[in-house]
């Protein structure tokens, strides 16, 4: 296995109101290892979001990183002084946030965008070796050179979150994290963008977490799956191993509510709703929708362990089983 680039230790976030504190991240650990494509995915409010937010320090008031440990190639990223870690992002981990027209400043145009990025992290190039640059990174996300002196609005969907993205590598970060880059895309448009952050994550070799919603999506994008359900990580493993056979109950549900094409039949959903993360229910978080939960599963919250080699599951249904060595 290839060395561990991010190492993230019960990480929990909070986000604090009248009515009580929102407990959006409960306690995720995670690894990245370097040019790993690990997908995170769930229902929405199940804190894929807040996590990418968190691994990023973008979490602001009302919301609060409550602990945890996030260490980039050893360096402790919660720690770190806020200009030190505003040098951070961008130079070594960058995000490519959720709704390309939010992200881009509409009254500039694209060079400048980048230019931008380039000037805040002190990088010195000529005149003429920053517009080489520019189109250089255009040519690599599929957009042509012309792209840097257009503005947002002369640009379509996929084209803005491809100049997004030529943002994010900018500066050669060793991870890319993709919060759902291509919601509110359509389907060939979602895969040339899929393919243009592909390309660009082989070429500069970095490591990335793409957070969504679609399991079709992932599997064919992804080497690994994280489920996050109600702001826990409740399963991990390799994605053919995965969505082959599926250790935790909503894993499952996940898998089933996917459309067909070998049998006709209804859509199928998960019954229930996510629970309120004001006041989550006592024991596992999933029992009241849980179509195998048992007396257990309403008293004891179940935590994330080992049951298989490279298999982990937070779930008493396998609470008796050990890692295969």
């Amino acid at each position: 296995m290839n060395s561990i680039t991010l190492q993230v230790r019960d990480l929990r976030v909070h986000y604090y109101t009248r009515q009580g504190a929102v407990q959006a991240l409960n306690g995720i650990s995670f690894d990245l290892h370097a040019g790993e494509r690990l997908g995170l995915v769930g229902e929405s409010g199940s804190g894929k979001s807040t996590a990418a937010l968190a691994l990023m320090r973008l979490i602001r008031p009302p919301g609060k990183i409550e602990g945890g440990q996030v260490l980039l190639d050893g360096l402790s990223l919660l720690e770190l002084p806020d200009e030190r870690m505003r040098q951070i992002r961008l130079a070594e981990i960058a995000l490519v946030s959720q709704g390309a027209m939010n992200s881009l400043n509409p009254v500039a145009r694209v060079r400048r965008q980048i230019e931008d990025a380039l000037r805040d992290h002190d990088v010195k190039l000529t005149g003429r070796e920053r517009s080489e640059w520019i189109g250089e990174l255009l040519q690599r996300v599929g957009l042509p050179r012309s792209a840097a002196e257009m503005y947002p609005h002369e640009l379509s969907g996929g084209m803005k979150q491809r100049a997004c993205i030529a943002i994010a590598i900018c500066l050669k970060p060793r991870v890319i994290i993709a919060d759902e880059p291509t919601s509110a895309l359509d389907v060939v448009v979602q895969h040339q963008v899929m393919e243009t952050l592909e390309s660009v994550r082989a070429e500069l070799g970095a490591s990335v977490i793409l957070i969504g919603h679609d399991m079709g999506l992932m599997a064919q994008t992804v080497d690994r799956i994280g489920v996050m359900y109600a702001g826990d990580l409740v399963e991990t493993g390799g994605v053919e191993e995965l969505l082959a056979d599926p250790l935790h109950p909503y894993t499952r549900l996940l898998m089933a509510s996917l459309p067909s094409l070998e049998q006709k039949e209804a859509a199928r959903g998960i019954p229930g709703m996510m629970p309120s993360l004001l006041n989550k229910p006592v024991g596992c978080p999933f029992h009241p929708r849980c179509p195998d939960a048992f007396d257990r599963c309403m008293v004891e919250e179940p935590t994330l362990r080992t049951v298989r080699t490279n298999r982990d599951v937070a779930c008493h249904l396998h609470s008796d089983a050990r890692e295969v060595v």
